[in-house]
């Protein structure tokens, strides 16, 4: 595999997206950083509840458990990271919680870390641009210029994830929808929505191009034929590639990494010819 860098731009593969008919996104850290900094209240979280256990593991070696799992399931629903700590805790030999439980624990504390910011934004305290990745709506404006269905999928439950897309003005560019997180969730994922796509001939598998800071949406994308471009964001500043995401993105096959989209016109550039 050869690199190339260009301005901001890791080109990887330089695979063309010139016929892509649909546009994948994922939502934060991809384009709202309204939850930068959500680790830093999930891990913590985790951590007290195995630390509770007292299995005389020291609390820097039950957050490189739960930091470890973590960032493996990131891009997923966060049930995925719950029902994950509620596993650690049974093979600890204590007695889990439901995954739900688990998993709005860590949602109310978030809210508390982010509430000022939606109230900044609901109140317009707070410009959109603000909490969005740098370029973000030239980005979805170019491509929605060039035909392209949008569609905006999360790992971040549905009802949250709208009200947050809504704030930062950007629901009106994805006229394929917005699909988040459910309770039940086992009836959405991205890899579900991407197959829906396919199997209502919307699109060729290689008619895909897709945009994301988790693995999960690139390995997704690539699994069909598509183009990917991983946005290794450094939140919430978002001014350079943060490495350990660029490595990720990069190990399941990314065409290419940016750190936001300022590069917009090489972008189009490399994407489009």
């Amino acid at each position: 595999m050869t690199t190339e860098h260009t301005a901001s731009i890791e080109v990887l593969t330089g695979a063309s997206a010139a016929h892509a008919k649909v546009a994948l996104f994922d939502f934060d850290g991809t384009l709202s950083l309204i939850r930068a900094g959500w680790v830093d209240v999930m891990v913590p979280m985790m951590v007290e509840v195995l630390a509770e256990l007292k299995t005389g593991e020291t609390e820097a070696e039950l957050t490189s458990v739960a930091r470890d799992f973590v960032d493996r399931l990131t891009g997923k629903q966060t049930i995925y990271q719950a029902i994950e700590l509620a596993r650690q805790v049974e093979i600890r030999g204590g007695k889990p919680e439901d995954p739900l439980v688990y998993k709005h624990r860590y949602l109310d504390l978030l809210h508390a870390r982010i509430k000022d910011r939606l109230e900044a934004l609901a109140t317009g305290a707070a410009s959109p641009e603000k909490y969005l990745v740098p370029g973000s709506i030239e980005l979805l404006q170019a491509l929605r210029e060039r035909g392209l269905k949008l569609y905006l999928a999360s790992g971040t439950d549905e009802a949250y994830m709208k009200a947050e897309a809504d704030l930062l003005g950007v629901t009106p560019y994805f006229d394929g929808g917005v699909f988040g997180a459910l309770d039940d969730y086992k009836s959405f994922s991205k890899k579900i929505l991407i197959e829906r796509i396919i199997a209502g001939a919307e699109c060729e598998g290689r008619e895909f191009l897709g945009f994301g800071d988790g693995y999960v949406e690139i390995e997704n994308i690539k699994s069909v034929g598509g183009v990917a471009v991983g946005v290794a964001t450094d939140e919430p500043h978002c001014l350079k590639v943060d490495e350990w995401k660029r490595d990720r993105l990069a190990g399941v096959g990314a065409d290419y990494i940016i750190p936001h989209y300022q590069c917009l016109q090489p972008l189009l550039g490399h994407l489009f010819g």
